[in-house]
Protein backbone atom coordinates (compact mmCIF):
# COMPACT_ATOMS: atom_id res chain seq x y z
CA UNK A 1 0.00 0.00 0.00
CA UNK A 2 2.81 2.41 0.85
CA UNK A 3 4.42 1.75 -2.54
CA UNK A 4 1.13 2.58 -4.25
CA UNK A 5 0.85 5.87 -2.33
CA UNK A 6 4.43 6.81 -3.19
CA UNK A 7 3.71 6.20 -6.86
CA UNK A 8 0.49 8.21 -6.79
CA UNK A 9 2.02 11.17 -4.96
CA UNK A 10 5.31 11.42 -6.84
CA UNK A 11 6.23 14.93 -7.97
CA UNK A 12 5.81 18.44 -6.64
CA UNK A 13 3.94 20.30 -9.36
CA UNK A 14 0.88 19.90 -11.55
CA UNK A 15 1.44 21.34 -15.05
CA UNK A 16 -1.44 21.07 -17.49
CA UNK A 17 1.01 21.28 -20.39
CA UNK A 18 2.36 17.86 -19.37
CA UNK A 19 -0.95 15.98 -18.98
CA UNK A 20 -1.06 14.27 -22.39
CA UNK A 21 2.69 13.86 -22.72
CA UNK A 22 3.04 12.14 -19.34
CA UNK A 23 0.20 9.78 -20.21
CA UNK A 24 1.58 9.12 -23.70
CA UNK A 25 4.84 7.80 -22.27
CA UNK A 26 2.98 5.00 -20.44
CA UNK A 27 -0.29 4.57 -22.34
CA UNK A 28 0.21 5.99 -25.86
CA UNK A 29 -2.69 4.04 -27.37
CA UNK A 30 -5.29 5.04 -24.79
CA UNK A 31 -8.26 6.51 -26.66
CA UNK A 32 -10.04 9.81 -26.14
CA UNK A 33 -13.47 9.95 -27.80
CA UNK A 34 -15.17 13.32 -28.36
CA UNK A 35 -18.80 14.13 -29.03
CA UNK A 36 -17.72 16.68 -31.68
CA UNK A 37 -14.47 17.48 -33.54
CA UNK A 38 -12.25 20.34 -32.32
CA UNK A 39 -13.30 23.68 -33.82
CA UNK A 40 -9.80 24.68 -34.86
CA UNK A 41 -8.93 21.30 -36.42
CA UNK A 42 -12.06 19.37 -37.48
CA UNK A 43 -9.85 17.07 -39.54
CA UNK A 44 -8.73 15.43 -36.27
CA UNK A 45 -12.16 13.83 -35.98
CA UNK A 46 -13.68 12.52 -32.77
CA UNK A 47 -11.50 9.54 -31.88
CA UNK A 48 -7.85 10.11 -31.02
CA UNK A 49 -5.12 8.39 -29.08
CA UNK A 50 -3.27 10.10 -26.24
CA UNK A 51 -0.09 10.06 -28.34
CA UNK A 52 -1.88 11.84 -31.20
CA UNK A 53 -3.22 14.50 -28.84
CA UNK A 54 0.23 15.06 -27.31
CA UNK A 55 1.68 15.56 -30.80
CA UNK A 56 -1.08 18.03 -31.66
CA UNK A 57 -0.49 19.99 -28.43
CA UNK A 58 3.18 20.22 -29.46
CA UNK A 59 2.13 21.59 -32.86
CA UNK A 60 -0.08 24.23 -31.22
CA UNK A 61 2.70 25.13 -28.80
CA UNK A 62 5.06 25.61 -31.73
CA UNK A 63 2.58 27.99 -33.39
CA UNK A 64 2.19 29.98 -30.18
CA UNK A 65 5.96 30.26 -29.74
CA UNK A 66 6.41 31.29 -33.36
CA UNK A 67 3.71 33.96 -32.87
CA UNK A 68 5.74 35.41 -30.00
CA UNK A 69 4.20 33.96 -26.82
CA UNK A 70 6.86 33.56 -24.11
CA UNK A 71 7.13 32.12 -20.57
CA UNK A 72 5.19 33.84 -17.74
CA UNK A 73 3.11 35.90 -20.20
CA UNK A 74 -0.66 35.69 -19.77
CA UNK A 75 -2.81 34.28 -22.55
CA UNK A 76 -6.56 34.77 -22.11
CA UNK A 77 -8.50 31.94 -23.73
CA UNK A 78 -12.07 32.99 -24.58
CA UNK A 79 -13.70 31.07 -27.40
CA UNK A 80 -16.68 28.97 -28.39
CA UNK A 81 -17.28 25.93 -26.21
CA UNK A 82 -15.34 22.90 -27.38
CA UNK A 83 -12.67 20.47 -26.18
CA UNK A 84 -10.10 22.46 -28.13
CA UNK A 85 -10.19 24.97 -25.25
CA UNK A 86 -8.32 22.31 -23.28
CA UNK A 87 -5.92 21.54 -26.16
CA UNK A 88 -5.07 25.23 -26.55
CA UNK A 89 -4.71 25.71 -22.79
CA UNK A 90 -2.28 22.80 -22.59
CA UNK A 91 -0.29 24.26 -25.50
CA UNK A 92 -0.08 27.66 -23.77
CA UNK A 93 1.19 25.96 -20.64
CA UNK A 94 3.63 23.88 -22.71
CA UNK A 95 5.58 27.03 -23.68
CA UNK A 96 5.62 28.27 -20.08
CA UNK A 97 2.95 30.94 -20.55
CA UNK A 98 0.01 31.29 -18.17
CA UNK A 99 -3.40 30.36 -19.62
CA UNK A 100 -6.26 32.46 -18.25
CA UNK A 101 -9.42 30.49 -18.95
CA UNK A 102 -12.57 32.56 -19.50
CA UNK A 103 -15.83 30.67 -19.76
CA UNK A 104 -17.72 30.71 -23.09
CA UNK A 105 -20.80 31.33 -20.91
CA UNK A 106 -19.52 34.80 -19.97
CA UNK A 107 -21.05 37.70 -21.84
CA UNK A 108 -18.74 40.05 -23.73
CA UNK A 109 -19.03 42.83 -21.14
CA UNK A 110 -17.90 40.57 -18.29
CA UNK A 111 -15.11 39.09 -20.41
CA UNK A 112 -13.87 42.59 -21.22
CA UNK A 113 -13.69 43.46 -17.50
CA UNK A 114 -11.62 40.32 -16.89
CA UNK A 115 -9.33 41.14 -19.82
CA UNK A 116 -8.65 44.52 -18.21
CA UNK A 117 -7.78 42.82 -14.91
CA UNK A 118 -5.39 40.51 -16.72
CA UNK A 119 -3.30 43.52 -17.77
CA UNK A 120 -3.23 43.45 -21.59
CA UNK A 121 -2.81 39.70 -22.12
CA UNK A 122 -2.61 37.87 -25.39
CA UNK A 123 -6.17 36.90 -26.37
CA UNK A 124 -6.68 33.49 -27.95
CA UNK A 125 -10.16 33.32 -29.48
CA UNK A 126 -12.12 32.43 -32.61
CA UNK A 127 -14.05 34.28 -35.29
CA UNK A 128 -17.45 33.46 -33.83
CA UNK A 129 -16.56 34.95 -30.45
CA UNK A 130 -15.03 38.04 -32.05
CA UNK A 131 -18.06 38.62 -34.24
CA UNK A 132 -20.72 38.01 -31.60
CA UNK A 133 -19.58 38.35 -28.00
CA UNK A 134 -16.69 40.77 -28.49
CA UNK A 135 -18.12 42.96 -31.25
CA UNK A 136 -17.31 46.54 -30.36
CA UNK A 137 -15.13 45.62 -27.37
CA UNK A 138 -11.95 47.76 -27.14
CA UNK A 139 -9.60 44.84 -27.71
CA UNK A 140 -6.87 47.07 -29.15
CA UNK A 141 -6.70 48.71 -25.71
CA UNK A 142 -7.28 45.68 -23.46
CA UNK A 143 -5.14 43.03 -25.21
CA UNK A 144 -1.60 42.79 -26.47
CA UNK A 145 -2.40 40.77 -29.59
CA UNK A 146 -5.40 38.72 -30.68
CA UNK A 147 -4.50 35.16 -31.68
CA UNK A 148 -7.10 33.46 -33.85
CA UNK A 149 -7.58 29.72 -33.32
CA UNK A 150 -9.83 29.43 -36.38
CA UNK A 151 -9.75 31.19 -39.75
CA UNK A 152 -13.43 32.15 -39.96
CA UNK A 153 -13.10 35.90 -39.44
CA UNK A 154 -13.81 38.72 -41.88
CA UNK A 155 -12.59 42.32 -42.08
CA UNK A 156 -15.77 43.63 -40.42
CA UNK A 157 -15.09 41.48 -37.37
CA UNK A 158 -11.57 42.84 -36.94
CA UNK A 159 -12.23 46.59 -36.91
CA UNK A 160 -11.81 46.94 -33.13
CA UNK A 161 -9.24 44.20 -32.67
CA UNK A 162 -5.87 45.81 -33.30
CA UNK A 163 -3.23 43.23 -34.16
CA UNK A 164 -4.78 39.96 -35.35
CA UNK A 165 -2.62 36.88 -35.84
CA UNK A 166 -4.12 33.59 -37.14
CA UNK A 167 -2.37 30.60 -35.58
CA UNK A 168 -2.71 28.81 -38.92
CA UNK A 169 -0.14 31.25 -40.32
CA UNK A 170 2.46 29.58 -38.09
CA UNK A 171 1.66 25.98 -38.99
CA UNK A 172 4.73 23.78 -39.18
CA UNK A 173 6.86 26.06 -36.99
CA UNK A 174 9.82 24.44 -35.20
CA UNK A 175 8.80 22.85 -31.93
CA UNK A 176 10.38 24.47 -28.87
CA UNK A 177 11.43 22.61 -25.75
CA UNK A 178 8.71 22.54 -23.09
CA UNK A 179 9.06 25.09 -20.28
CA UNK A 180 8.17 24.40 -16.65
CA UNK A 181 7.65 27.34 -14.32
CA UNK A 182 8.64 27.22 -10.65
CA UNK A 183 6.12 25.19 -8.60
CA UNK A 184 5.09 28.32 -6.68
CA UNK A 185 4.81 30.61 -9.69
CA UNK A 186 1.44 31.43 -11.28
CA UNK A 187 0.80 28.77 -13.91
CA UNK A 188 -2.96 28.84 -14.49
CA UNK A 189 -5.69 31.44 -14.01
CA UNK A 190 -9.30 30.35 -13.69
CA UNK A 191 -12.26 32.27 -12.42
CA UNK A 192 -14.87 31.81 -9.73
CA UNK A 193 -18.42 30.87 -10.67
CA UNK A 194 -19.62 34.46 -10.59
CA UNK A 195 -22.75 33.64 -8.57
CA UNK A 196 -22.38 36.98 -6.77
CA UNK A 197 -21.40 39.22 -9.69
CA UNK A 198 -18.23 39.70 -11.74
CA UNK A 199 -16.14 36.52 -11.34
CA UNK A 200 -12.89 36.66 -9.40
CA UNK A 201 -9.70 35.60 -11.21
CA UNK A 202 -8.09 32.81 -9.19
CA UNK A 203 -4.32 32.46 -9.63
CA UNK A 204 -3.26 28.80 -9.40
CA UNK A 205 0.23 27.38 -8.86
CA UNK A 206 1.67 23.96 -9.83
CA UNK A 207 2.39 23.13 -6.18
CA UNK A 208 -1.19 23.79 -5.02
CA UNK A 209 -2.54 21.89 -8.02
CA UNK A 210 -0.41 18.88 -7.14
CA UNK A 211 -1.71 18.83 -3.56
CA UNK A 212 -5.28 18.94 -4.92
CA UNK A 213 -4.65 16.06 -7.30
CA UNK A 214 -3.15 13.61 -4.80
CA UNK A 215 -6.32 12.67 -2.87
CA UNK A 216 -8.28 12.38 -6.10
CA UNK A 217 -5.73 10.00 -7.61
CA UNK A 218 -5.83 7.88 -4.45
CA UNK A 219 -9.64 7.65 -4.62
CA UNK A 220 -9.59 6.74 -8.32
CA UNK A 221 -6.88 4.07 -7.99
CA UNK A 222 -9.32 1.11 -7.72
CA UNK A 223 -10.73 1.71 -11.23
CA UNK A 224 -7.38 2.30 -12.97
CA UNK A 225 -7.25 0.93 -16.54
CA UNK A 226 -10.56 -0.87 -15.89
CA UNK A 227 -13.26 1.65 -16.67
CA UNK A 228 -13.93 4.07 -19.49
CA UNK A 229 -14.31 7.53 -17.93
CA UNK A 230 -16.80 10.07 -19.31
CA UNK A 231 -16.34 13.76 -18.44
CA UNK A 232 -18.93 16.41 -19.26
CA UNK A 233 -17.98 19.66 -17.54
CA UNK A 234 -16.69 23.11 -18.28
CA UNK A 235 -13.23 23.23 -19.86
CA UNK A 236 -12.31 26.41 -17.98
CA UNK A 237 -12.37 24.96 -14.45
CA UNK A 238 -9.25 23.46 -12.87
CA UNK A 239 -11.25 20.35 -11.95
CA UNK A 240 -11.50 19.33 -15.62
CA UNK A 241 -7.71 19.26 -15.96
CA UNK A 242 -7.35 17.35 -12.71
CA UNK A 243 -9.87 14.84 -14.04
CA UNK A 244 -7.91 14.50 -17.28
CA UNK A 245 -4.65 13.95 -15.43
CA UNK A 246 -6.23 11.58 -12.92
CA UNK A 247 -7.62 9.15 -15.49
CA UNK A 248 -5.00 9.46 -18.21
CA UNK A 249 -2.27 8.70 -15.66
CA UNK A 250 -4.17 5.50 -14.80
CA UNK A 251 -4.62 4.51 -18.46
CA UNK A 252 -8.41 4.83 -18.51
CA UNK A 253 -9.96 5.52 -21.94
CA UNK A 254 -11.89 8.81 -21.99
CA UNK A 255 -15.16 10.07 -23.41
CA UNK A 256 -15.42 13.87 -23.41
CA UNK A 257 -18.72 15.59 -24.08
CA UNK A 258 -19.39 19.26 -24.76
CA UNK A 259 -23.19 19.14 -24.92
CA UNK A 260 -24.89 18.03 -21.65
CA UNK A 261 -28.36 17.74 -23.21
CA UNK A 262 -29.77 14.34 -22.15
CA UNK A 263 -31.05 13.84 -25.70
CA UNK A 264 -27.40 13.82 -26.87
CA UNK A 265 -25.77 12.25 -23.83
CA UNK A 266 -28.12 9.24 -23.92
CA UNK A 267 -27.03 7.99 -27.38
CA UNK A 268 -23.38 8.81 -26.60
CA UNK A 269 -23.40 6.72 -23.43
CA UNK A 270 -25.34 3.89 -25.07
CA UNK A 271 -22.59 3.65 -27.65
CA UNK A 272 -19.53 4.15 -25.41
CA UNK A 273 -20.78 2.52 -22.16
CA UNK A 274 -18.65 4.45 -19.63
CA UNK A 275 -17.91 2.93 -16.23
CA UNK A 276 -17.15 6.29 -14.62
CA UNK A 277 -19.19 9.44 -15.20
CA UNK A 278 -18.64 12.98 -13.93
CA UNK A 279 -20.52 16.20 -14.58
CA UNK A 280 -21.84 19.23 -12.70
CA UNK A 281 -24.41 18.59 -9.93
CA UNK A 282 -27.11 20.58 -11.75
CA UNK A 283 -26.46 18.62 -14.94
CA UNK A 284 -26.95 15.39 -13.02
CA UNK A 285 -30.46 16.63 -12.16
CA UNK A 286 -31.17 16.89 -15.89
CA UNK A 287 -29.69 13.42 -16.40
CA UNK A 288 -32.23 11.86 -14.05
CA UNK A 289 -34.37 11.26 -17.12
CA UNK A 290 -31.64 8.96 -18.49
CA UNK A 291 -32.57 6.48 -15.74
CA UNK A 292 -35.62 5.50 -17.80
CA UNK A 293 -34.21 6.22 -21.26
CA UNK A 294 -34.23 3.59 -24.03
CA UNK A 295 -31.12 1.43 -24.15
CA UNK A 296 -30.23 2.14 -20.50
CA UNK A 297 -27.39 4.60 -21.13
CA UNK A 298 -26.33 4.56 -17.45
CA UNK A 299 -26.44 0.80 -17.07
CA UNK A 300 -22.67 0.35 -17.24
CA UNK A 301 -21.72 3.05 -14.76
CA UNK A 302 -19.74 1.75 -11.78
CA UNK A 303 -18.88 5.14 -10.28
CA UNK A 304 -20.65 8.49 -10.49
CA UNK A 305 -18.43 11.41 -9.50
CA UNK A 306 -19.48 14.91 -8.50
CA UNK A 307 -17.60 18.00 -7.33
CA UNK A 308 -18.43 21.71 -7.04
CA UNK A 309 -21.65 21.51 -4.95
CA UNK A 310 -23.72 19.23 -2.75
CA UNK A 311 -26.09 16.88 -4.57
CA UNK A 312 -29.83 16.47 -4.09
CA UNK A 313 -30.51 13.03 -2.51
CA UNK A 314 -33.25 12.34 -5.08
CA UNK A 315 -30.74 12.66 -7.90
CA UNK A 316 -28.22 10.33 -6.24
CA UNK A 317 -30.90 7.68 -5.73
CA UNK A 318 -32.16 7.81 -9.31
CA UNK A 319 -28.70 7.63 -10.84
CA UNK A 320 -27.58 4.70 -8.72
CA UNK A 321 -30.86 2.97 -9.50
CA UNK A 322 -30.15 3.31 -13.23
CA UNK A 323 -26.88 1.37 -13.02
CA UNK A 324 -26.89 -2.37 -13.66
CA UNK A 325 -23.48 -2.88 -12.07
CA UNK A 326 -23.44 -5.01 -8.94
CA UNK A 327 -22.20 -2.37 -6.48
CA UNK A 328 -22.28 1.09 -8.07
CA UNK A 329 -21.20 4.05 -5.94
CA UNK A 330 -21.74 7.78 -6.03
CA UNK A 331 -18.65 9.71 -4.90
CA UNK A 332 -19.21 13.32 -3.89
CA UNK A 333 -16.57 15.98 -3.26
CA UNK A 334 -17.33 19.42 -1.87
CA UNK A 335 -14.92 22.12 -2.98
CA UNK A 336 -14.38 25.54 -4.47
CA UNK A 337 -12.08 27.17 -7.04
CA UNK A 338 -9.90 28.78 -4.37
CA UNK A 339 -9.17 25.57 -2.44
CA UNK A 340 -10.08 22.56 -4.54
CA UNK A 341 -11.75 19.54 -2.90
CA UNK A 342 -12.31 20.00 0.84
CA UNK A 343 -14.57 17.13 1.93
CA UNK A 344 -15.96 13.96 0.45
CA UNK A 345 -18.15 10.94 0.94
CA UNK A 346 -19.71 8.12 -1.06
CA UNK A 347 -23.09 6.44 -1.36
CA UNK A 348 -24.32 3.03 -2.45
CA UNK A 349 -27.84 1.94 -3.39
CA UNK A 350 -28.18 0.76 0.19
CA UNK A 351 -27.25 4.08 1.77
CA UNK A 352 -28.60 6.51 -0.84
CA UNK A 353 -32.15 6.46 0.51
CA UNK A 354 -30.76 7.74 3.82
CA UNK A 355 -28.70 10.46 2.13
CA UNK A 356 -28.66 13.84 3.85
CA UNK A 357 -28.19 16.42 1.11
CA UNK A 358 -26.56 18.79 3.57
CA UNK A 359 -23.89 16.31 4.64
CA UNK A 360 -20.96 16.51 2.23
CA UNK A 361 -18.69 14.15 4.10
CA UNK A 362 -15.44 14.23 6.02
CA UNK A 363 -12.84 17.01 5.52
CA UNK A 364 -10.01 15.29 3.63
CA UNK A 365 -7.65 13.96 6.32
CA UNK A 366 -4.03 14.93 5.83
CA UNK A 367 -4.92 17.58 3.25
CA UNK A 368 -7.56 19.86 4.80
CA UNK A 369 -7.93 21.29 8.31
CA UNK A 370 -11.39 22.75 8.89
CA UNK A 371 -13.00 24.76 11.67
CA UNK A 372 -16.31 26.51 12.29
CA UNK A 373 -16.19 30.03 13.74
CA UNK A 374 -18.60 32.74 14.80
CA UNK A 375 -18.72 36.26 13.36
CA UNK A 376 -15.78 37.32 15.52
CA UNK A 377 -13.61 34.41 14.40
CA UNK A 378 -13.96 32.35 17.61
CA UNK A 379 -14.02 28.59 17.11
CA UNK A 380 -17.41 26.97 17.68
CA UNK A 381 -17.99 23.50 19.10
CA UNK A 382 -19.27 20.46 17.24
CA UNK A 383 -22.88 20.75 16.14
CA UNK A 384 -22.97 24.56 16.09
CA UNK A 385 -23.50 26.42 12.81
CA UNK A 386 -21.07 29.14 11.80
CA UNK A 387 -18.63 30.30 9.13
CA UNK A 388 -16.43 27.61 7.57
CA UNK A 389 -12.67 28.18 7.48
CA UNK A 390 -9.94 25.88 6.15
CA UNK A 391 -6.18 25.64 6.27
CA UNK A 392 -4.44 23.73 3.47
CA UNK A 393 -1.61 23.65 0.94
CA UNK A 394 -4.11 23.75 -1.92
CA UNK A 395 -5.07 27.43 -1.72
CA UNK A 396 -4.71 29.75 -4.68
CA UNK A 397 -2.02 32.43 -4.68
CA UNK A 398 -4.37 35.43 -4.89
CA UNK A 399 -7.24 37.03 -6.80
CA UNK A 400 -5.64 38.76 -9.75
CA UNK A 401 -6.19 42.51 -9.49
CA UNK A 402 -8.03 42.07 -6.18
CA UNK A 403 -5.32 41.10 -3.72
CA UNK A 404 -6.91 43.07 -0.88
CA UNK A 405 -10.16 41.19 -1.39
CA UNK A 406 -8.21 37.94 -1.23
CA UNK A 407 -6.46 38.91 2.00
CA UNK A 408 -9.75 39.87 3.63
CA UNK A 409 -10.68 36.18 3.55
CA UNK A 410 -7.49 35.12 5.36
CA UNK A 411 -7.03 35.07 9.13
CA UNK A 412 -3.78 33.64 10.53
CA UNK A 413 -3.54 31.23 7.61
CA UNK A 414 -7.22 30.21 7.79
CA UNK A 415 -9.29 30.79 4.65
CA UNK A 416 -12.91 31.93 5.00
CA UNK A 417 -14.78 29.68 2.55
CA UNK A 418 -17.93 31.81 2.30
CA UNK A 419 -20.28 29.00 3.33
CA UNK A 420 -22.17 28.43 6.58
CA UNK A 421 -22.09 24.96 8.09
CA UNK A 422 -21.39 22.76 11.07
CA UNK A 423 -19.27 19.74 11.99
CA UNK A 424 -21.09 16.81 13.53
CA UNK A 425 -19.90 14.84 16.54
CA UNK A 426 -18.23 12.41 14.12
CA UNK A 427 -16.55 15.25 12.22
CA UNK A 428 -18.84 15.17 9.18
CA UNK A 429 -19.42 18.50 7.45
CA UNK A 430 -23.01 19.72 7.01
CA UNK A 431 -23.51 22.68 4.68
CA UNK A 432 -26.31 25.12 5.42
CA UNK A 433 -26.10 28.09 3.03
CA UNK A 434 -23.79 30.58 1.39
CA UNK A 435 -23.15 33.49 3.75
CA UNK A 436 -24.58 35.96 1.22
CA UNK A 437 -27.74 33.88 0.69
CA UNK A 438 -28.87 33.54 4.32
CA UNK A 439 -32.54 34.29 5.07
CA UNK A 440 -33.45 34.99 8.70
CA UNK A 441 -36.76 33.13 8.57
CA UNK A 442 -35.28 29.89 7.16
CA UNK A 443 -32.73 27.67 8.92
CA UNK A 444 -31.30 26.51 5.60
CA UNK A 445 -32.40 27.43 2.09
CA UNK A 446 -30.51 24.46 0.70
CA UNK A 447 -32.18 21.99 3.09
CA UNK A 448 -35.63 23.28 2.09
CA UNK A 449 -34.68 22.86 -1.57
CA UNK A 450 -33.59 19.26 -0.94
CA UNK A 451 -36.93 18.47 0.72
CA UNK A 452 -38.92 19.96 -2.15
CA UNK A 453 -36.87 18.18 -4.81
CA UNK A 454 -37.47 14.91 -2.97
CA UNK A 455 -41.22 15.42 -2.66
CA UNK A 456 -41.94 16.78 -6.14
CA UNK A 457 -40.35 14.68 -8.87
CA UNK A 458 -41.68 17.09 -11.52
CA UNK A 459 -39.28 19.79 -10.30
CA UNK A 460 -36.19 20.29 -12.41
CA UNK A 461 -34.92 23.11 -10.22
CA UNK A 462 -35.98 24.92 -7.05
CA UNK A 463 -34.20 27.88 -5.49
CA UNK A 464 -35.19 29.74 -2.31
CA UNK A 465 -33.98 33.36 -2.27
CA UNK A 466 -34.70 36.50 -0.29
CA UNK A 467 -37.49 38.69 -1.64
CA UNK A 468 -37.61 42.50 -1.50
CA UNK A 469 -38.81 42.45 2.13
CA UNK A 470 -36.54 39.63 3.26
CA UNK A 471 -39.19 36.94 2.78
CA UNK A 472 -38.22 33.47 1.52
CA UNK A 473 -39.32 33.23 -2.12
CA UNK A 474 -39.22 29.81 -3.82
CA UNK A 475 -38.50 29.93 -7.56
CA UNK A 476 -39.05 26.73 -9.51
CA UNK A 477 -38.66 25.24 -12.96
CA UNK A 478 -40.45 22.05 -13.95
CA UNK A 479 -39.64 19.26 -16.36
CA UNK A 480 -40.81 20.27 -19.79
CA UNK A 481 -41.72 23.69 -18.30
CA UNK A 482 -45.17 22.35 -17.51
CA UNK A 483 -47.39 24.42 -15.18
CA UNK A 484 -46.80 23.67 -11.52
CA UNK A 485 -49.57 21.69 -9.84
CA UNK A 486 -50.59 24.05 -7.02
CA UNK A 487 -52.30 21.38 -4.93
CA UNK A 488 -49.16 19.23 -4.94
CA UNK A 489 -47.06 22.29 -4.09
CA UNK A 490 -49.25 23.15 -1.10
CA UNK A 491 -49.04 19.58 0.18
CA UNK A 492 -45.24 19.49 -0.27
CA UNK A 493 -44.69 22.73 1.65
CA UNK A 494 -47.17 22.10 4.47
CA UNK A 495 -44.52 21.56 7.18
CA UNK A 496 -41.77 23.83 5.83
CA UNK A 497 -40.90 27.28 7.20
CA UNK A 498 -43.07 30.13 5.94
CA UNK A 499 -42.50 30.59 2.22
CA UNK A 500 -43.80 33.37 0.00
CA UNK A 501 -45.87 32.60 -3.09
CA UNK A 502 -44.02 30.31 -5.46
CA UNK A 503 -42.73 31.77 -8.72
CA UNK A 504 -42.18 29.69 -11.84
CA UNK A 505 -39.59 30.35 -14.52
CA UNK A 506 -38.79 28.53 -17.73
CA UNK A 507 -35.75 26.36 -17.07
CA UNK A 508 -33.69 28.06 -19.78
CA UNK A 509 -34.43 31.47 -18.24
CA UNK A 510 -32.75 30.65 -14.93
CA UNK A 511 -29.48 32.64 -14.75
CA UNK A 512 -26.53 30.26 -14.49
CA UNK A 513 -22.76 30.21 -14.21
CA UNK A 514 -20.32 28.21 -16.33
CA UNK A 515 -20.64 25.27 -13.91
CA UNK A 516 -24.46 25.41 -14.15
CA UNK A 517 -24.91 26.96 -10.69
CA UNK A 518 -27.92 29.23 -10.25
CA UNK A 519 -26.95 32.90 -9.89
CA UNK A 520 -29.05 33.59 -6.81
CA UNK A 521 -28.17 37.31 -6.57
CA UNK A 522 -29.48 37.73 -10.12
CA UNK A 523 -32.80 36.19 -9.07
CA UNK A 524 -32.91 38.55 -6.06
CA UNK A 525 -32.31 41.47 -8.42
CA UNK A 526 -35.10 40.30 -10.72
CA UNK A 527 -37.52 40.09 -7.79
CA UNK A 528 -36.62 43.60 -6.63
CA UNK A 529 -37.03 45.04 -10.11
CA UNK A 530 -40.40 43.32 -10.37
CA UNK A 531 -41.48 44.85 -7.03
CA UNK A 532 -40.27 48.29 -8.14
CA UNK A 533 -42.29 48.05 -11.35
CA UNK A 534 -45.36 47.01 -9.40
CA UNK A 535 -44.87 49.91 -7.00
CA UNK A 536 -44.63 52.41 -9.83
CA UNK A 537 -47.75 51.08 -11.57
CA UNK A 538 -49.75 50.32 -8.44
CA UNK A 539 -50.12 46.72 -9.58
CA UNK A 540 -49.30 43.39 -7.98
CA UNK A 541 -45.69 42.22 -7.94
CA UNK A 542 -46.37 39.11 -9.98
CA UNK A 543 -48.27 38.02 -13.02
CA UNK A 544 -50.57 35.18 -11.98
CA UNK A 545 -53.11 32.77 -13.30
CA UNK A 546 -54.75 29.62 -11.99
CA UNK A 547 -52.03 27.62 -13.71
CA UNK A 548 -48.76 29.31 -12.83
CA UNK A 549 -46.95 32.30 -11.40
CA UNK A 550 -44.01 33.60 -13.40
CA UNK A 551 -41.44 36.32 -13.09
CA UNK A 552 -42.01 38.72 -15.96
Amino acid sequence: MHAVLRRLTRGNGFYIGDIFHTAARRFPHTTVELDRPPHHAPELGTRLTVAEIAAHVDELAARLWSAGVRPTERVALYKSDNFDIALLACAVSRVGAVPALLSPALDGRTATVLLERLGKPWLLTDGETLAERLRGAPLADTTRTVLLATDNVGPADAEHVGTLVPLAAHAGAPRPDPVRLHPRQPSLITHSSGTTGIPKLAVQTPEAGWHRLVPQRVVSWPIREKEKAALCMTFVHSRFYQGLAMFLSHGNPLVIAVDPDPARIGPLFRRTRPGYVETHPNTYVDWEELADAPGEPLAGVKVFGATFDAMHPRTIQRLLGASRRRLPVFVQFYGQSEIGPMAGRWYTRRSAHKADGRCVGLPLPGFISMRVVDGAGRRLGRGRTGHLEVRSRTRILTYLGEDERYREQLRDGWWRVGDMGRLSRLGLLHLMDREVDRIDTVDSNLAAEDVLMGRLEELREVVVVAGPDGEAVPIVATRGDRPLDRARWQEATRDLPQLAAVRQLRHDDLPRTSTRKIQRPELVRMLREEADRAGRTGGTPTSTSDEETVIA
